[in-house]
Protein backbone atom coordinates (compact mmCIF):
# COMPACT_ATOMS: atom_id res chain seq x y z
CA UNK A 1 0.00 0.00 0.00
CA UNK A 2 1.05 3.30 -0.65
CA UNK A 3 0.86 6.34 1.85
CA UNK A 4 0.59 9.79 1.62
CA UNK A 5 3.65 10.18 4.42
CA UNK A 6 5.40 7.05 4.28
CA UNK A 7 6.42 4.89 7.52
CA UNK A 8 8.90 6.12 9.99
CA UNK A 9 8.87 9.46 8.41
CA UNK A 10 9.45 12.54 10.69
CA UNK A 11 6.06 13.59 10.10
CA UNK A 12 4.85 10.38 11.42
CA UNK A 13 6.74 11.27 14.75
CA UNK A 14 5.50 14.40 15.05
CA UNK A 15 1.67 13.74 14.48
CA UNK A 16 1.24 10.59 16.47
CA UNK A 17 2.72 11.90 19.82
CA UNK A 18 0.22 13.39 21.53
CA UNK A 19 2.54 15.58 23.66
CA UNK A 20 3.78 16.95 20.34
CA UNK A 21 0.41 17.59 19.33
CA UNK A 22 -0.97 19.44 21.98
CA UNK A 23 2.00 21.89 21.89
CA UNK A 24 1.52 22.24 18.32
CA UNK A 25 -2.25 23.40 18.88
CA UNK A 26 -0.91 25.59 22.04
CA UNK A 27 1.42 27.37 19.35
CA UNK A 28 -1.87 27.56 16.78
CA UNK A 29 -4.31 28.56 19.45
CA UNK A 30 -2.30 31.44 20.41
CA UNK A 31 -1.42 32.76 16.88
CA UNK A 32 -4.56 32.31 15.16
CA UNK A 33 -6.28 34.47 17.13
CA UNK A 34 -4.30 37.09 16.48
CA UNK A 35 -4.84 36.11 12.72
CA UNK A 36 -6.28 39.05 10.41
CA UNK A 37 -8.83 36.20 9.08
CA UNK A 38 -9.60 34.82 12.59
CA UNK A 39 -13.53 36.52 12.03
CA UNK A 40 -14.10 33.32 9.48
CA UNK A 41 -14.26 30.56 12.56
CA UNK A 42 -16.64 33.48 14.08
CA UNK A 43 -18.93 33.10 11.40
CA UNK A 44 -19.04 29.37 11.72
CA UNK A 45 -19.25 30.00 15.35
CA UNK A 46 -17.27 26.84 16.45
CA UNK A 47 -14.14 28.03 17.73
CA UNK A 48 -15.86 30.29 20.20
CA UNK A 49 -18.51 28.13 20.91
CA UNK A 50 -15.93 25.11 22.08
CA UNK A 51 -11.92 25.85 21.34
CA UNK A 52 -10.92 22.28 22.68
CA UNK A 53 -13.46 20.34 20.77
CA UNK A 54 -12.51 22.69 17.72
CA UNK A 55 -8.66 21.26 18.32
CA UNK A 56 -9.84 17.40 18.18
CA UNK A 57 -11.84 17.72 15.24
CA UNK A 58 -8.53 19.77 13.71
CA UNK A 59 -6.33 16.88 15.07
CA UNK A 60 -8.45 14.00 13.26
CA UNK A 61 -8.38 15.78 10.05
CA UNK A 62 -4.51 15.66 10.16
CA UNK A 63 -3.95 11.99 11.46
CA UNK A 64 -6.18 10.91 8.46
CA UNK A 65 -3.96 12.82 6.05
CA UNK A 66 -0.50 11.69 7.79
CA UNK A 67 -1.68 8.04 8.84
CA UNK A 68 -3.68 6.66 5.64
CA UNK A 69 -3.24 5.65 2.57
CA UNK A 70 -2.26 7.45 -0.45
CA UNK A 71 -5.35 7.88 -1.33
CA UNK A 72 -7.98 7.99 1.58
CA UNK A 73 -5.89 10.77 2.55
CA UNK A 74 -6.68 13.00 -0.57
CA UNK A 75 -9.98 12.25 -0.44
CA UNK A 76 -9.47 13.62 3.13
CA UNK A 77 -8.01 16.87 1.69
CA UNK A 78 -9.98 17.15 -0.84
CA UNK A 79 -13.01 16.87 1.86
CA UNK A 80 -11.55 19.96 3.70
CA UNK A 81 -11.50 21.86 0.43
CA UNK A 82 -14.92 21.06 0.29
CA UNK A 83 -15.95 22.44 4.04
CA UNK A 84 -13.90 25.44 3.32
CA UNK A 85 -16.61 25.88 0.18
CA UNK A 86 -19.29 25.45 1.40
CA UNK A 87 -18.43 28.12 4.26
CA UNK A 88 -17.54 30.56 1.39
CA UNK A 89 -21.04 29.86 0.05
CA UNK A 90 -22.80 30.99 3.13
CA UNK A 91 -21.00 33.86 3.51
CA UNK A 92 -20.79 35.26 0.31
CA UNK A 93 -17.34 35.57 -0.53
CA UNK A 94 -14.01 33.65 -0.42
CA UNK A 95 -11.37 33.16 2.37
CA UNK A 96 -8.26 35.37 1.63
CA UNK A 97 -5.50 32.90 -0.41
CA UNK A 98 -3.19 34.52 2.05
CA UNK A 99 -5.31 32.83 5.17
CA UNK A 100 -4.79 29.62 3.82
CA UNK A 101 -1.30 29.42 3.49
CA UNK A 102 -0.91 31.26 7.26
CA UNK A 103 -2.64 28.05 8.52
CA UNK A 104 -0.55 25.39 6.32
CA UNK A 105 2.70 27.80 7.81
CA UNK A 106 1.25 27.96 11.09
CA UNK A 107 1.08 23.73 11.14
CA UNK A 108 5.11 23.53 9.61
CA UNK A 109 6.07 25.99 11.91
CA UNK A 110 4.60 24.36 15.28
CA UNK A 111 5.28 21.02 14.09
CA UNK A 112 9.32 21.83 13.98
CA UNK A 113 8.98 24.19 17.44
CA UNK A 114 6.84 21.74 19.15
CA UNK A 115 9.14 18.50 18.39
CA UNK A 116 12.25 20.50 19.25
CA UNK A 117 10.85 21.64 22.26
CA UNK A 118 10.11 18.28 23.95
CA UNK A 119 12.77 15.81 21.90
CA UNK A 120 15.76 16.84 19.60
CA UNK A 121 16.37 19.85 16.75
CA UNK A 122 15.43 18.71 13.13
CA UNK A 123 17.38 17.66 10.83
CA UNK A 124 17.55 19.98 7.34
CA UNK A 125 16.00 16.52 5.27
CA UNK A 126 13.07 16.13 7.97
CA UNK A 127 12.69 20.05 7.95
CA UNK A 128 12.14 19.94 3.94
CA UNK A 129 10.27 16.52 4.57
CA UNK A 130 7.92 18.12 7.10
CA UNK A 131 7.60 21.07 5.01
CA UNK A 132 7.11 19.11 1.69
CA UNK A 133 4.07 17.31 3.44
CA UNK A 134 2.46 20.28 4.18
CA UNK A 135 3.07 21.89 0.80
CA UNK A 136 1.45 18.67 -0.53
CA UNK A 137 -1.62 19.23 1.20
CA UNK A 138 -1.84 22.79 0.60
CA UNK A 139 -1.88 21.66 -3.13
CA UNK A 140 -4.50 19.50 -3.04
CA UNK A 141 -6.70 22.23 -1.34
CA UNK A 142 -5.88 24.57 -4.60
CA UNK A 143 -3.74 26.85 -2.57
CA UNK A 144 -1.89 29.33 -4.13
CA UNK A 145 1.41 30.54 -4.80
CA UNK A 146 2.82 27.85 -2.07
CA UNK A 147 6.91 28.43 -1.54
CA UNK A 148 8.97 26.03 -3.51
CA UNK A 149 11.10 24.97 -0.85
CA UNK A 150 11.37 25.37 3.04
CA UNK A 151 14.24 27.81 2.69
CA UNK A 152 11.15 29.89 0.17
CA UNK A 153 8.59 28.99 3.10
CA UNK A 154 11.09 30.58 5.55
CA UNK A 155 11.28 34.08 3.96
CA UNK A 156 7.25 33.84 2.93
CA UNK A 157 6.88 32.73 6.53
CA UNK A 158 8.01 35.97 8.47
CA UNK A 159 6.67 38.05 5.69
CA UNK A 160 2.86 36.23 6.74
CA UNK A 161 3.92 37.19 10.53
CA UNK A 162 4.78 40.77 9.99
CA UNK A 163 1.52 41.24 7.73
CA UNK A 164 -1.31 38.94 8.78
CA UNK A 165 -1.31 39.39 12.77
CA UNK A 166 -3.40 41.89 14.60
CA UNK A 167 -4.97 42.08 17.95
CA UNK A 168 -8.73 42.46 17.82
CA UNK A 169 -11.88 41.94 20.28
CA UNK A 170 -12.05 38.43 18.49
CA UNK A 171 -8.49 37.58 20.08
CA UNK A 172 -9.84 39.00 23.46
CA UNK A 173 -13.01 36.63 22.82
CA UNK A 174 -11.43 33.59 22.22
CA UNK A 175 -8.82 33.76 25.09
CA UNK A 176 -11.69 34.70 27.47
CA UNK A 177 -13.01 31.33 26.17
CA UNK A 178 -9.21 29.35 26.59
CA UNK A 179 -9.89 30.19 30.42
CA UNK A 180 -13.56 29.72 30.73
CA UNK A 181 -12.53 25.84 29.22
CA UNK A 182 -9.43 25.20 30.88
CA UNK A 183 -10.19 27.27 34.16
CA UNK A 184 -7.55 30.10 35.75
CA UNK A 185 -4.67 27.87 36.33
CA UNK A 186 -4.55 25.88 33.28
CA UNK A 187 -5.05 29.11 31.31
CA UNK A 188 -1.88 30.28 32.99
CA UNK A 189 -0.12 27.22 32.43
CA UNK A 190 -1.37 27.57 28.66
CA UNK A 191 0.14 30.68 28.18
CA UNK A 192 3.85 29.72 29.59
CA UNK A 193 3.69 27.06 26.75
CA UNK A 194 2.73 29.28 23.64
CA UNK A 195 5.56 31.67 25.48
CA UNK A 196 7.77 28.88 25.13
CA UNK A 197 6.98 28.45 21.56
CA UNK A 198 5.56 31.18 19.78
CA UNK A 199 7.40 34.05 17.54
CA UNK A 200 8.55 37.51 18.58
CA UNK A 201 5.16 39.06 17.20
CA UNK A 202 3.19 36.73 18.25
CA UNK A 203 4.33 37.01 22.19
CA UNK A 204 4.73 40.64 21.86
CA UNK A 205 1.27 41.17 20.58
CA UNK A 206 -0.21 38.74 23.49
CA UNK A 207 1.80 39.94 26.20
CA UNK A 208 2.81 36.54 27.18
CA UNK A 209 5.61 36.09 30.05
CA UNK A 210 9.27 37.11 29.27
CA UNK A 211 10.54 34.18 30.48
CA UNK A 212 8.38 31.05 31.49
CA UNK A 213 8.75 29.01 34.19
CA UNK A 214 8.21 25.68 32.28
CA UNK A 215 11.40 26.22 30.29
CA UNK A 216 12.96 25.20 33.50
CA UNK A 217 10.34 22.08 34.21
CA UNK A 218 11.06 20.10 30.64
CA UNK A 219 13.67 18.14 31.71
CA UNK A 220 11.98 17.04 34.94
CA UNK A 221 8.58 16.00 32.33
CA UNK A 222 11.25 14.06 30.57
CA UNK A 223 12.15 12.33 33.66
CA UNK A 224 8.74 11.25 34.72
CA UNK A 225 7.91 10.20 31.62
CA UNK A 226 10.82 8.14 31.38
CA UNK A 227 9.57 6.52 34.49
CA UNK A 228 6.18 5.81 33.73
CA UNK A 229 4.67 8.22 35.22
CA UNK A 230 3.34 10.31 32.15
CA UNK A 231 -0.69 9.21 32.49
CA UNK A 232 -0.21 10.75 36.04
CA UNK A 233 1.24 14.00 34.83
CA UNK A 234 -1.71 13.99 32.14
CA UNK A 235 -3.84 13.29 34.36
CA UNK A 236 -2.69 16.94 36.47
CA UNK A 237 -1.88 19.09 34.03
CA UNK A 238 -4.92 18.36 31.31
CA UNK A 239 -9.01 18.44 31.80
CA UNK A 240 -10.17 15.52 32.93
CA UNK A 241 -13.35 15.69 30.47
CA UNK A 242 -10.87 15.30 27.73
CA UNK A 243 -8.37 13.52 28.97
CA UNK A 244 -9.45 9.81 27.26
CA UNK A 245 -9.47 11.74 23.80
CA UNK A 246 -6.50 13.39 24.35
CA UNK A 247 -4.35 10.15 25.10
CA UNK A 248 -6.18 8.57 22.12
CA UNK A 249 -3.93 10.87 19.89
CA UNK A 250 -0.94 8.71 20.23
CA UNK A 251 -0.37 6.73 17.31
Amino acid sequence: MTYFVKRGSIVRQIWGDADVILLVFAGSAAEFALNRAVDWLFFTGKLPADPIARLFSTVRYAQEIVFQSDDKARQTIARMGSIHTGVEQKRGYSIPDWAYRDVLYMLIDYSERAYETLHRPLTNSEREELFHTFREVGAGMHVPDLPATYADWQADRQAHLNRDLVRSEFTDTLFQRYREQLGSWRYDLLRQVQAMLVPKQVSQLLALPKASLLTYSLGLYGMLNALGLRSVVQRILLPTPYLEQIRALDR
